[in-house]
């Protein structure tokens, strides 16, 4: 297949509220996949005991994860210029949830590892598409709140799913959750695959070629290294925050689960306008705030006890969400739109390898030998290190074009 996009129907932009059903169904997606991943924090202590697990074999599982969103790329741009980003969307949503059906079988560390390299591989599938449906659907001015609203997905997906688990788990195990999760994936992806509109456009091959393009940008390689370090910083540590509440701070599972999950609504409630605010302030200072914000805070929740550690979680999570919006933004900002698909899959699962699936292994690592707070501060740590770096982005070189 070609890559010239113009021999297909590219859609029209049109404002944000004539898309805002498109949207919300995109966000309802990346939602379901975005809680298949993280729910597996909250049930990390039970899984822990049912595996016999320790630390580090516990951190690593979230690795695995990773190595899908990493693997998946050779196949999001072959799937999306052949059935298009609508096929592509459907085709994750019904593997994300024959996959979590799987849970049922799992009986070891190997067989787990497996199905979550699945589970990243799926989730990772949907971002690319979702990511040019909207730029490409919804007008460039209105990018910011179509941006927003799918980003909606992440922060509450880290309040429910640590409130879903502390629920569930009063009467089924973890496999049972997993399995009711599983089912409900596949009611959604019915739903969509019956009533969903838009996408209907053929995103680029992830060819030698198209990777070339867009590695040889600097910016590219800034917004991928300020993106780990930001997921680090957000599901990497949060995948952690069960244990290091259960196993050094002495809450019982379900509290800690409903305090973490309890704490995340500011996150939830602030990235519906981070891309008004950032829009407003300007992208690299708004970007600078909440990243430098979240990075103190991810260091102090290492180092503090008690009110002080829920106030810190509390502020951490609002900050740094509000810097993913932006973020994700500046991805389409940096090349042009025949582009856009192929560096949504190439950045984030890189940065979700090393961030989701690096920093809770480095976390369970000097758990193992030191504590689980010496390697949140780590966290936070690198993210200070890593702010300069958002000074060298450039980020207007394709501001004023739209489309597919």
């Amino acid at each position: 297949m070609d890559d010239d996009i113009g021999l297909y129907d590219c859609p029209m932009p049109e404002p944000f509220g004539d898309k805002i059903g498109l949207t919300v169904s995109l966000a309802w997606l990346f939602y379901l996949g975005f809680v298949s991943r993280v729910i597996f924090g909250p049930l990390l202590p039970e899984i822990q005991n049912d595996l016999d697990l320790d630390h580090v074999q516990a951190g690593s599982l979230f690795l695995m994860i990773g190595v899908g969103y990493l693997l998946a790329p050779i196949f999001s741009g072959l799937l999306s210029s052949r059935l298009n980003h609508r096929g592509t969307l459907q085709f994750s949503a019904w593997l994300l949830g024959l996959a979590l059906l799987f849970f049922v079988f799992v009986r070891s560390f190997a067989g787990m590892s497996v199905v979550l390299v699945i589970i990243g591989f799926t989730g990772f599938l949907h971002l690319p598409s979702a990511v040019a449906t909207i730029t490409a659907e919804i007008q460039k001015s209105d990018w910011g709140k179509g941006m927003a609203v799918h980003q909606c997905a992440p922060p509450l997906s880290f309040v429910s799913a640590p409130l879903i688990a502390a629920l569930l788990l009063q009467w089924f195990s973890w496999r049972q959750v997993l399995l009711c999760w599983g089912l409900l994936s596949l009611a959604s992806a019915l739903l969509f695959t019956m009533k969903s509109e838009g996408g209907q456009f053929p995103g680029r091959r992830i060819s030698p070629a198209n990777m070339k393009q867009v590695a040889a940008l600097p910016s590219f390689w800034w917004i991928t290294i300020l993106l780990s370090l930001a997921i680090g910083g957000n599901a990497g540590m949060n995948a952690m925050l069960p244990l290091y509440f259960v196993h050094e701070k002495g809450l019982s599972l379900a509290k800690a689960n409903t305090i973490i999950g309890l704490s995340q609504l500011s996150g939830f409630l602030v990235v519906l306008f981070a891309g008004v605010a950032a829009d407003r302030i300007g992208q690299k200072r708004f970007m600078w705030l909440t990243l430098g914000g979240a990075a103190l805070l991810t260091v102090a929740l290492g180092l503090v006890e008690g009110g002080p550690l829920i106030a810190a979680l509390l502020l951490q999570s609002a900050v740094l969400t509000a810097f993913f919006p932006v973020i994700y933004g500046a991805l389409a900002r940096v090349v042009p739109p025949t582009l856009r698909s192929v560096i949504s899959a190439m950045g984030p699962p890189l940065a979700y390898l090393i961030g989701a699936g690096g920093a809770p292994l480095v976390i369970g690592y000097l758990a193992k030998f030191f504590s689980f707070g010496a390697g949140i501060s780590l966290i936070g740590g690198a993210m200070l290190v890593g702010l300069p770096l958002i000074f060298l982005l450039r980020l207007s070189d394709f501001e004023g074009e739209s489309g597919c």
